[in-house]
């Protein structure tokens, strides 16, 4: 059979559609693979974790205490450094991320951008242990002397900034956090950038505009779904990073009252609790904190994937 007739019978519809079946059937199998894991992994969770939730009901995610001694458990501790060290490693990372993925990739020259782009990447190679080490001899002492002191001279009226300032806590781990993080959101937001058409910014340019307008009026707006998809990456590591916050925090199983005050997240009290946890309440709680962890995480992300639709115009993409 000749190529010709070959390419006639295809495009006819009477080619065998078999292989693209059996595509479309495979994809869809992994696909649903995926979905069944994560339900799969609720599920344990759930079970796991029924002894809590039958003691304290919802009243363990709104509970401050922690005592195994007394068999009091309260989760509200954990979700509010969890929330919080996330949330300041956002403010920190995504701005100053963003700002070096646009210089990377509009304004750097080219013998400059590419070892800068290595270097960032190789930044999220790091261990996170390393890191955490790095924290607690080098970054703590640091902001001990110089930001956190001096924030606590000039805002330490208001609640949130009041000091001492300890050099170990939630302020210090939303700052390892944001460094953590950093390579996602540069690497991703850089490559999106990149791909936006030369067209755009060569109808800015023909109209008079800068440098400044051109990115800021026509390359960002097209990037804008994906650098918010770099986001969403990023924040999903920072809630589920464990040893380099667990070494800064502090660790007290308290809600913090200022930046300055030593936390705990859900990840870093169930890595410093679970192996000497006895069977029963306590462990059954630590699972409870998992699952608790895992709500968390799937409710930001569908929050986020919600402000996408709305500023994409409900455009399908990709993230």
């Amino acid at each position: 059979m000749s190529i010709e007739t070959r390419a006639s019978r295809v495009l006819s519809g009477r080619g065998s559609r078999l292989p693209d079946r059996l595509f479309g059937g495979t994809t869809l199998v992994l696909a649903a693979g995926l979905v069944l894991v994560l339900v799969a992994i609720a599920i344990l969770l759930a079970a796991s974790s029924t002894q809590t939730w039958r003691a304290f009901g919802l009243g363990f995610l709104t509970g401050t205490g922690w005592n195994p001694v007394s068999a009091v458990y309260g989760a509200l501790p954990f979700i509010a450094g969890t929330i919080e060290s996330s949330l300041l490693a956002l403010i920190i990372a995504a701005p100053l991320g963003l700002l070096t993925a646009i210089f990377l990739a509009e304004l750097a020259p080219r013998w400059l951008a590419a070892p800068l782009t290595l270097l960032i990447e190789l930044l999220a190679a790091i261990p996170s242990v390393v890191i955490g080490l790095w924290g607690v001899f080098v970054l703590s002492p640091f902001l001990r002397v110089t930001v956190e002191s001096f924030l606590v001279q000039v805002l330490g009226s208001i609640p949130v900034f009041a000091g001492p300032a300890f050099g170990v806590g939630l302020f210090t781990a939303g700052v390892i956090l944001a460094i953590m993080i950093l390579p996602t959101i540069v690497s991703i937001s850089r490559e999106v950038i990149s791909g936006v058409p030369s067209s755009q910014r060569e109808a800015m340019l023909a109209l008079g505009a800068t440098r400044w307008e051109t990115v800021s009026r026509a390359v960002i707006p097209y990037a804008r779904s994906g650098i918010i998809g770099a986001v969403i990456l990023g924040l999903g590591r920072a809630l589920g990073e464990t040893m380099a916050v667990t070494m800064v925090i502090g660790n007290t199983d308290a809600v913090p009252g200022s930046l300055f005050a030593p936390a705990q997240t859900i990840a870093s009290k169930i890595a410093t609790s679970f192996s000497e946890a006895g069977a029963g309440m306590e462990l059954s709680s630590l699972i409870a904190l998992g699952l608790v962890l895992l709500g968390i995480t799937l409710a930001l992300n569908i929050l986020a994937r919600l402000l996408v639709h709305r500023a994409t115009g409900g455009r399908r993409i990709a993230v």
